[in-house]
């Protein structure tokens, strides 16, 4: 038992380390295709109604394999009001997006480990007790977490590796550096995605409450899809109803991104459905300082850009941090096991002597 939820527990973290990788290519490959004019908004009902398509039939195999309880209206409730608010998150992400950069994108990402512990504190999903080591190492974990993510979006330091011809070829297009934006705009933007991060900490609990009621993370993906497209669909009406020409996509660069993230995103959802329906919010959330450390190797590596102390610093941190907080959850989990496992053959014990009991009243 205990090596099956070990090999569970490698494929989540696995899983969860290629959606934060894909996420910050799909910013950085948003970013470029909103610079030749792409609209955040009709990208969003393009890319999400194109995920909702490819998960369409997912849910009707996916319930014929197992058995699931009857939808309630109030899960359907709970899915529509996550919907709406991933809605919200990600104008407000894609927006920031355009106004900063990605990389500030994936540092301020890591607002939403502490967010979300302090949600689920609120919400009785998180215990924190000062007698355990447990949860001191949650705590402590999810704040180092943190200030790693800090160091390497504040410190830079000197140069450890120079910057170097990219080991990948880019399209002439994409190969010249976008001009830096103005304070002003990078103030605005930071703002926005300070505000998309607190509210995917909220869209966290909402959706563990949802797998906790419904398990069933494909059904719940197509849902989150379908209500993304269709409000952020009545939103694009009014923001581009001086703009007609937002909805033809006048590059293939627009094209690529657009069905890239339709797929990513769709995939994506189910993964963190997955994740937070397993292990809680919490372990979800704290694969958010990763995107700033991808976002710098994956620079250096194939982008050519420096490599500054600061990043291996903020990078080392990340990393403490984050195994920390995941050998607090793995000692909680040993222990809630042992605890059944107690219950289970003290109940095994006492059934025989009722039974023994029960014979001998007969005779």
């Amino acid at each position: 038992m205990t090596g099956r939820f070990c090999q569970r527990d490698g494929w989540i973290m696995t899983a969860m380390v290629a959606v934060v990788v894909s996420d910050v290519g799909m910013n950085t490959l948003f970013k470029a295709a909103s610079s030749k004019g792409m609209s955040s908004y009709v990208f969003l009902v393009y890319s999400y109604g194109i995920g909702a398509l490819l998960l369409l039939p997912s849910p009707f195999l996916t319930h014929r394999s197992r058995s699931l309880p009857p939808l309630k209206f109030s899960v359907l409730c709970k899915m529509g009001l996550l919907g709406l608010l991933g809605c919200v998150y990600l104008m407000l992400g894609y927006t920031g997006i355009k106004y900063s950069s990605p990389t500030l994108a994936s540092a301020m990402s890591n607002l939403t480990p502490a967010f979300t512990f302090i949600f689920a504190l609120l919400f009785g999903m998180e215990k924190v007790s000062i007698k355990k080591n447990s949860s001191l190492a949650k705590v402590v974990g999810t704040i180092v977490s943190i200030v790693g993510a800090l160091v390497v979006t504040l410190y830079h330091g000197p140069i450890i590796f120079p910057a170097s011809q990219p080991s990948v070829y880019l399209p002439q297009s994409l190969s010249p550096p976008p001009s830096p934006p103005s304070t002003s705009n990078w103030v605005i933007g930071g703002c926005l995605l300070a505000l998309e991060y607190t509210l995917i900490a909220i869209s966290y609990i909402i959706q563990t409450h949802i797998m906790r009621e419904y398990p069933s993370e494909f059904a719940l993906a197509l849902s989150h899809n379908v209500c993304v497209s269709v409000s952020c669909a009545f939103v694009s009406i009014f923001a581009e109803k001086n703009n007609p020409s937002a909805w033809i996509m006048r590059s293939s660069l627009m094209l690529i991104c657009i069905v890239a993230t339709g797929m990513v995103n769709s995939t994506g959802y189910v993964v963190e459905s997955w994740t937070v329906r397993h292990k809680g919010p919490l372990f979800l959330a704290m694969f958010r300082p990763l995107a700033i450390l991808t976002a710098v190797v994956l620079g250096a590596v194939f982008l050519g850009d420096s490599l500054y102390l600061g990043s291996v610093i903020g990078g080392t941190l990340i990393s403490i941090g984050f195994y920390t907080v995941m050998w607090g959850k793995a000692k909680e989990e040993n222990a809630q096991m042992d605890t059944h496992n107690v219950a289970s053959s003290s109940h095994s014990k006492r059934v025989p002597l009722l039974m023994n009991y029960a014979a001998e009243k007969q005779v």
